[in-house]
C-alpha cells in the first residue's frame, strides 16, 4: 500500500457516487471522478453522506471501495464509517482494513442520541478496530447529536485518533473540540467557513464542491490557509450557497451532470434530482468559478 503523509492533503473530496439509469453504480464514470481528484491533488472521501453511503448496501460500498483502491490513485483514501449497529460497523472497518485505504472517518452514530460515555464508548471501540488514522465527524444536522466536546478530551490520546471535521456551523463548537484534543487536527466540513476557520487553526477542508471545482477549490483551500479568506467569499459564498439550496448531494450531481462529468444525476431514493426546481443558480455558480479560476491562474503566472 501505498503511504501518504495526511497531513500533506488540506483538501478532502466527499466524493459523490455516479449511478446510471437504472440506479447502478457507474463504475466508468467514478474512474472518471476519482482521476479527476487525483489530477487537482485531492484526498479522497469514499461512501459519506455526499457519496450517498446510507442509501448503498455495504456489498456495494465495499465494491465500491475495491474498486477505487484497484485504481491506485495518487492521493489518499478515506473510507467513512456511521449509521447505527456498534458490531456492524466495527465489521465494516475491519473488511476494509483488509485493503488499501489510508484513513476512517467515523461519525456519531445516528438517531440514538448518547451522551458522551455512549459515544465514548462508540468511538472507542470504533478507533481500537481501525488499522489506520481517523478523523471524527460532528455533523449535528445529518446524525442528530453533535458530539460533546468531553468525549472528544475522553478520547484526545488515542493512537488513532488523527482528525476533526466539524461541521456544526457553530465556532464555539470548533474552539471547544481544538482546546480538548489540541493534538488533532481540524478540518471545516462546511465550504463557505474554511476561509474563516483558517484564521482559528483549520488545517483544511472536507468538501462537496470540489466535486464540480475539484483545482479551484483545492486553489480556494490553499489562499484560505495563506490568510487571502477576505478576497475570496464574495465569489465562493454565493457558488457554494447554490450547492446547497436543497439537500446535497442533489444540487452538485445536477451540475456535474451539465458539465457532462456524470452520465445521470440520479441519485438513490429518498433524494431525487427533481428537487431542484431551477439549474440557474448553480450554472451561474459555474461560470462564476471558472471565472475565477481563469483570474486567479493568470495572476499566478504573472506573479512567477
Amino acid at each position: 500500500m501505498t503511504t501518504f503523509q495526511l497531513n500533506d492533503f488540506a483538501l478532502w473530496t466527499a466524493l459523490v457516487t455516479p449511478f446510471d439509469q437504472n440506479g447502478s453504480v457507474d463504475y466508468n464514470c467514478l474512474a472518471k471522478i476519482v482521476d479527476d481528484q487525483q489530477q487537482a491533488g485531492n484526498g479522497i472521501l469514499i461512501c459519506g453522506s455526499t457519496g450517498e453511503g446510507l442509501a448503498l448496501k455495504q456489498e456495494e460500498q465495499l465494491n465500491i471501495v475495491k474498486f477505487i483502491c484497484d485504481l491506485k490513485p495518487t492521493v489518499p483514501l478515506m473510507v467513512a464509517v456511521g449509521a447505527f449497529d456498534l458490531p456492524a460497523q466495527i465489521a465494516w472497518i475491519e473488511a476494509c482494513n483488509e485493503l488499501p485505504v489510508h484513513s476512517y472517518l467515523l461519525t456519531a452514530p445516528i438517531y440514538a442520541k448518547p451522551g458522551v460515555i455512549g459515544q465514548t464508548q462508540w468511538f472507542s471501540a470504533l478507533l481500537d478496530a481501525a488499522k489506520q488514522p481517523c478523523m471524527l465527524y460532528n455533523v449535528p444536522s445529518r446524525a442528530g447529536i453533535s458530539i460533546p466536546a468531553q468525549t472528544v478530551k475522553n478520547l484526545s490520546e488515542h493512537e488513532n485518533l488523527w482528525a476533526m471535521k466539524e461541521a456544526s456551523g457553530d465556532i464555539n463548537e470548533f474552539l471547544a473540540f481544538a482546546g480538548a484534543a489540541p493534538n488533532m487536527k481540524m478540518f471545516s466540513g462546511e465550504d463557505t467557513l474554511i476561509p474563516y476557520l483558517a484564521a482559528v487553526g483549520a488545517v483544511g477542508l472536507v468538501s462537496v464542491c470540489a466535486n464540480a471545482w475539484p483545482e479551484a477549490t483545492n486553489l480556494y483551500v490553499q489562499k484560505s490557509l495563506a490568510g487571502e479568506g477576505t478576497d475570496l467569499v464574495p465569489v465562493w459564498n454565493s457558488a457554494i450557497s447554490s450547492l446547497f439550496d436543497v439537500a446535497n448531494p442533489i444540487p452538485v450531481k445536477v451540475l456535474m451532470h451539465k458539465q457532462a462529468v456524470l452520465n445521470t444525476p440520479v441519485l438513490r431514493a429518498p433524494l431525487t434530482h427533481l428537487e431542484l426546481e431551477s439549474d440557474k443558480a448553480i450554472l451561474a455558480a459555474d461560470s462564476a468559478i471558472t471565472e475565477w479560476l481563469c483570474q486567479s491562474r493568470t495572476h499566478l503566472r504573472i506573479v512567477k
